[in-house]
């Protein structure tokens, strides 16, 4: 029997996103995404009813503020007292571990998705997942871009509009277009 397209991408192997049972996930998570965006603010709380079941994890007073997007929505683990601010987006097709107390700006992105090089791999809907980790305390700036793979460490901040390409270490300031260390003033 051969594997699903969902099996691949959570195995990391690459898959077609072009696949009714991966579609159906991603209609769950536009749903729970809706409910969450258009909620009165009170009755809301820190996360809609359908988006704190969908997700893989949300600890306590982790809170998500509208608009936000996913994929997914199952493979978002937010530690306790995790803030996103407006506009994030999280493209989750692997997991992506926030870990508590850490700070996300607005309009922050974070993509796990990487598409295929050739075009003709793109036509046809291949991706490949990769995970994305941010240590506990991190704060990441307003704007930043964080590509799949990348591990951010605990304590660190990612400067507003940065590019996260390759993992930043603990402790550790980062700013520019691709993300490079600056000592902390």
């Amino acid at each position: 029997m051969a594997d699903s397209e969902r099996t691949r991408m959570a195995a990391g192997q690459w898959y077609t996103c072009l696949d009714d049972e991966l579609e159906a996930l991603r209609a769950t998570a536009r749903d729970a995404v809706f409910e969450h965006n258009t909620l009165p603010p009170r009755q809301r709380g820190n996360l809609g009813p359908s988006l704190k079941a969908l997700l893989g994890a949300a600890g306590t007073g982790a809170r998500i503020e509208a608009p936000f997007h996913c994929a997914c929505g199952f493979n978002i683990f937010l530690g306790d007292n995790v803030f996103l601010n407006a506009g994030c987006t999280i493209l989750d097709t692997a997991p992506v571990r926030i870990g508590k107390g850490t700070l996300l700006g607005p309009n922050v992105q974070i993509y796990c998705a990487e598409h295929h090089r050739q075009a003709a791999g793109r036509q046809a809907g291949l991706e490949i997942a990769r995970p994305v980790e941010i240590g506990a305390n991190a704060w990441i700036g307003g704007s930043a871009v964080i590509l799949g793979g990348v591990s951010i460490g605990e304590g660190a901040i990612v400067g507003a509009g940065a590019v996260v390409t390759r993992d930043v270490p603990a402790d550790t300031t980062v700013v520019g277009n691709p993300a490079r260390a600056v000592k902390r003033g």
